[in-house]
């Protein structure tokens, strides 16, 4: 009598892990983020278009509203694609639609926590939190984190590292 197959799960999604999303304001910041270099995009359309570039003036515009259309749709999609995990040793960030990564990164490889926050994400109220490592290549970031739980994160992952380098 054979069993019937467990359900598949793929590289991005570890059993027992449960991901926890970030804010969707960072929808909002990214889409203002983009809405800069849009508008400039567009500002420079117009003006070919009133001096007489018809062509040159028509493709800036179409490039312009495509790009505008591909951001909207692809912008919160992104956003929804980012999560984060505390396992037992680590720490699991990951990312992406299309390119999914998944960045994992030991708390006794953490040598500090960075909480950051600009502007837009200030006036949203979202941070990111940038973990360093000893080797530049495990660094890792998570935008797009309410202000409250970057810093229980923040906290939590300073923690648990000088938890783990105590026991060295």
């Amino acid at each position: 009598m054979t069993m019937p197959d467990a359900p598949r799960r793929g590289p991005f999604e570890p059993e027992g892990l449960t991901f926890r999303p970030v804010s969707l304001n960072l929808v909002k910041v990214r889409y203002i983020s983009w809405a800069i270099p849009l508008a400039i995009l567009l500002v420079i359309a117009v003006v070919l278009l009133v001096l007489g570039q018809t062509v040159a003036g028509s493709i800036v515009l179409g490039f312009t509203v495509a790009l505008g259309a591909w951001l909207g749709w692809l912008i919160p999609r992104q956003v929804k694609a980012i999560g984060y995990a505390e396992a037992q040793e680590d720490l699991i960030i990951r990312k992406g639609i299309l390119f999914k990564s998944m960045t994992v990164v030991p708390y006794g490889r953490m040598q500090f926590v960075d909480v950051h926050q600009g502007p837009l994400d200030r006036a949203f109220g979202v941070s990111e939190v940038k973990l360093h490592t000893a080797a530049a290549t495990t660094d890792a970031s998570l935008s797009g984190l309410p202000g409250d739980e970057a810093a229980r994160l923040r906290d939590r992952l300073t923690e648990r590292g000088e938890a783990r380098l105590a026991g060295l």
